[in-house]
């Protein structure tokens, strides 16, 4: 296994993970979702929240290819399937908008604002664990073709942006400060750049594989 290999694996599953789950954004989210906690109560909060995401996640990107075979679903429509979802939020954050996508939509932050308890919804999923980065996880863990080296890259460059997720959660207002909106979206804007051209190849890999070219 060359080392080039495992490196642009590594970059391309750190982007991807990075502009899926969003941390400065779920930061963002979850300051203003928690700020009536004391400071104990946001750290568990943060801490609960992220290690649910986490074996969501971690289900999926291993698991995910058998559940989509008992469903009858093939690599390849999932490929260009997945791709396209990419490929949305992608624009989304370069428009800096927002449909449910990678985030919450209105009626779901109406719906956490009344609960007490907000670790498992909407911090684990949707804000973390979100449609976005599932159907990232299962893309980049197929994209390995059972190598173990690559597939082990993708799992601990999954763990490391959930851990940057966590400490996001930890100093969500320092960041808020520091970063502004302006600051927030232009780091939106660009890894939304870097994740559609990657959703795009997405795109053209699974129409490549499915046989449907050779068929035209």
């Amino acid at each position: 296994m060359e080392i080039q290999t495992i490196l642009d694996t590594a970059i391309v599953a750190l982007a991807t993970f990075f502009a899926t789950i969003g941390p400065l954004d779920v930061a963002a989210v979850f300051a203003a979702l928690s700020s009536d906690e004391d400071q104990k109560a946001r750290r568990l909060l943060a801490v609960r929240g992220v290690i649910i995401a986490s074996i969501i996640l971690l289900v999926f990107a291993l698991f995910g290819e058998f559940f989509l075979s008992r469903l009858g679903i093939s690599l390849p429509a999932f490929r260009t399937a997945g791709g396209i979802l990419l490929l949305l939020i992608g624009i989304e954050m370069v428009f800096a908008r927002s449909s449910g996508g990678a985030s919450t939509v209105h009626e779901e932050e109406v719906e956490a604002a009344t609960r007490q308890d907000i670790a498992v919804f909407p911090l684990a999923t949707p804000l973390i664990a979100g449609p976005g980065a599932i159907g990232a996880a299962i893309l980049l863990m197929a994209n390995t073709n059972g190598v173990f080296f690559l597939q082990i890259t993708v799992i601990v460059a999954l763990l490391i942006i959930l851990l940057f997720t966590l400490i996001a959660l930890l100093i969500a207002s320092q960041i808020q400060k520091f970063l502004g909106l302006t600051g927030q979206n232009v780091i939106s804007r660009i890894l939304g750049v870097l994740l559609s051209a990657l959703a795009v190849q997405f795109i053209f890999d699974g129409i490549k594989q499915s046989g449907l070219l050779v068929n035209i």
